[in-house]
């Protein structure tokens, strides 16, 4: 990344900078910041997803929050995303592109083809220019500012998440302080670290519990 900023110093052109395979806001930060070192002025970041290991209905995960992070880091950077390759399947890029429009992206990369199904190389994510021009059409574009009767109720619902927030926060420092607990009382009379059956029993138990109607009390633990 070094060496291709250095090419490019003095050459006024738009650089997009896609973000890393693995999820490293740092690394990807670095390398627009690289190009700004070099004069670069010019750049907008690319979201197209992170590498997962697990299988999903995402091609890349999206996490959201990572980008989030960038426009909160890098204010007036724009932030585009790449539905095509997060999906990884043409069913799904209408959904990203509004989700990704509903989180203030500045604008979409969407992969097009005249026969998407004869295309070289990513055949399952492109449309058609038919297609493009649909989904485009369909996409709302909100308000992000809100007018202020609509801001006064979104301050008041905000107010009760941040409360829901530092009841979390206290309850999960409390979970963690008795699993420390556990975990000194496990080292100093030598019990693994993990005990498979106590393990498989936790599992089930909260797969059971996920299943459950969402008004039986319990239904929504976590482990």
């Amino acid at each position: 990344m070094q060496e291709l900023s250095e090419s490019l110093t003095g050459i006024d052109i738009p650089v997009l900078v896609k973000n890393p395979v693995n999820p490293d806001l740092k690394l990807w930060i670095g390398a627009i910041e690289r190009l700004q070192k070099n004069g670069i002025r010019r750049i907008a970041a690319i979201h197209r997803g992170f590498h997962q290991f697990e299988k999903t209905i995402y091609r890349n995960a999206p996490q959201w929050e990572i980008p989030i992070e960038l426009m909160r880091q890098m204010p007036g950077l724009p932030v585009l995303c790449d539905p095509s390759h997060i999906g990884g399947s043409r069913s799904l890029i209408r959904q990203i592109a509004q989700q990704a429009l509903d989180l203030e992206m500045e604008g979409l990369m969407i992969e097009t083809h005249p026969n998407p199904d004869k295309a070289f190389t990513d055949a399952a994510q492109q449309i058609t220019p038919e297609t493009l021009g649909e989904i485009l059409n369909s996409l709302v574009l909100r308000d992000y500012s809100g007018n202020q009767e609509f801001e006064r109720t979104l301050e008041e619902l905000r107010h009760e998440v941040d409360l829901i927030d530092d009841e979390l926060i206290r309850l999960l420092a409390k979970r963690m302080g008795i699993a420390e607990e556990m975990g000194r009382y496990k080292y100093a009379h030598n019990i693994t670290i993990l005990q498979l059956t106590r393990w498989k029993e936790l599992f089930a138990d909260r797969i059971k519990k996920e299943a459950m109607p969402a008004s039986i009390p319990g239904s929504w633990l976590i482990c």
